[in-house]
């Protein structure tokens, strides 16, 4: 029998059937509460509520786990790229190597964009936002499908269309950064790997072709591989809502793009680049730094996160590369340097060791975006390129899943109460 929670309410008991996950978390179903007692649950932010039940990604916030699809990120990182770790969020294994050289076709043959649709990522502002671009262009890429049908469960139309996202989201990327440089895009090939080929097509000029080196390659595959999902954050969550309208992939990806633009989510790399260069700039020492956090006037990028009470695992792995990949890339950042020093003070202070304010993964990827030569504006874009493939994964869960109703959260209203409407004379 399953075990059920009691609740009380004005001398009426009404029993909560208890969900348990396979890594035994727990929840309490109260889908039943509102029509039985009257009553709703208020959580405001979602922190304590679970939208839904997902085979994709486990976090342990408490104990620093994340795990995709059961393999936990510090395997992927050490033995995986980002192309496989992708199809491993998609569709639930690692690929066997038919699998992969497949997917690789797929995405190398699926990247070039239209002249028509060039055209219009051209015809945006030099300084528009990239992430403004990357959402319109991702709807416009929907418009030019001859065929958008994604059945339930048919994995060959998921992914065709999941090799065209991944691709084309990286051609939009590369096109519009030249663009806002002058400079008219460069259509992909298909014989280099998807990160070579990313970086060929931001950074080739009219007389040379841009060649990644091996550590380059290396270090926006790690950057990539652990951005693929991050379970129901803000941008992962607001997709699968859209999708429970029944909205195609592209709208509910591009609608991902746009929540994940904002500086509390995907803009979060940026501000701890924006930071370091203050602190360097300003000439402050970290004494001084973590006096101003202390005092609430300066607020400490990169520290903390909603998730995680313990080191976020992302920032683990990345922290603890990063040197490595910035000596490999023949980078010297003074960045680098404060952001290091700043971390072992952090980790020393009580203020912060009570708080459970370590590092998160933002705090070191900026770092390694702005050593291989990615535009301080772009970052969020890098971060988008990574998340496409929980978005893809997600927008799939939804859409094979016919019991899911269509997203519709309740509010607790605390506006005016009922009152007659006055002519204008009277007001």
């Amino acid at each position: 029998m399953a075990q059920q929670a009691r609740l009380e309410i004005e001398g009426t008991t009404y029993e909560l059937p208890i969900i348990t996950g396979t890594e035994d978390e727990s929840a309490f179903d109260i889908s039943k509460l509102r029509s039985e007692s009257g009553y709703i649950t208020l959580d405001s932010g979602y922190g304590n509520t679970g939208s839904c039940t997902s085979e994709i990604t486990f976090i342990n916030g408490e104990a620093g786990i994340l795990q995709i699809r059961g393999i936990p990120i510090e395997q992927l990182a050490e033995h995986s790229d980002f192309v496989e770790t992708a199809y491993l969020v998609i569709f639930g294994e690692l690929p066997t190597v038919e699998q992969r050289e497949r997917f690789d076709r797929l995405i190398g043959e699926n990247s070039k964009l239209d002249e028509s649709t060039l055209a219009q990522i051209q015809a945006f502002p030099a300084d528009a936002h990239p992430m403004a671009v990357l959402a319109a262009i991702l709807n416009v890429l929907f418009v030019h499908e001859e065929n958008t049908t994604i059945e339930p469960g048919n994995r060959e139309q998921l992914e065709e269309h999941s090799a065209k996202l991944l691709g084309k989201t990286r051609t939009i990327a590369a096109a519009f950064y030249r663009a806002s440089k002058g400079e008219k895009p460069i259509q992909p090939s298909t014989d280099k790997g998807y990160v070579a080929e990313f970086f060929h097509e931001m950074f080739s000029t009219d007389t040379e072709d841009h060649e990644a080196t091996a550590e380059a390659d290396k270090a926006l595959n790690f950057f990539l591989l652990l951005h693929a999902d991050h379970e129901q954050n803000c941008s992962t969550s607001t997709v699968r809502m859209v999708a429970s309208s029944h909205a195609n992939l592209y709208t509910s990806v591009a609608a991902g793009v746009s929540a994940l633009w904002g500086p509390r989510h995907g803009g979060a790399n940026m501000e701890v680049v924006r930071m370091l260069e203050k602190i360097q700039a300003d000439g402050d020492s970290l004494d001084d730094v973590v006096a101003k956090v202390k005092d609430k006037t300066m607020l400490l990028q990169g520290f903390g996160h909603r998730v995680y009470r313990n080191f976020d695992p992302r920032a683990k792995v990345l922290g603890g590369t990063v040197d490595a990949l910035l000596e490999q890339l023949n980078v010297e950042d003074p960045l680098l340097q404060i952001a290091r020093d700043l971390e072992q003070v952090a980790l020393a202070d009580e203020y912060f060791v009570e708080r459970k304010l370590y590092p998160n993964v933002d705090f070191y990827s900026g770092i390694v975006l702005r050593a291989l030569g990615i535009p301080l504006e772009m970052y969020t874009v890098m971060f988008a390129l990574g998340r496409m493939p929980g978005w893809i994964a997600n927008w799939a869960e939804v859409n094979d899943d016919p019991k899911i109703r269509i997203y519709r959260p309740r509010q607790i209203y605390t506006g005016a109460t009922k009152r007659d409407w006055v002519a204008p004379a009277d007001r």
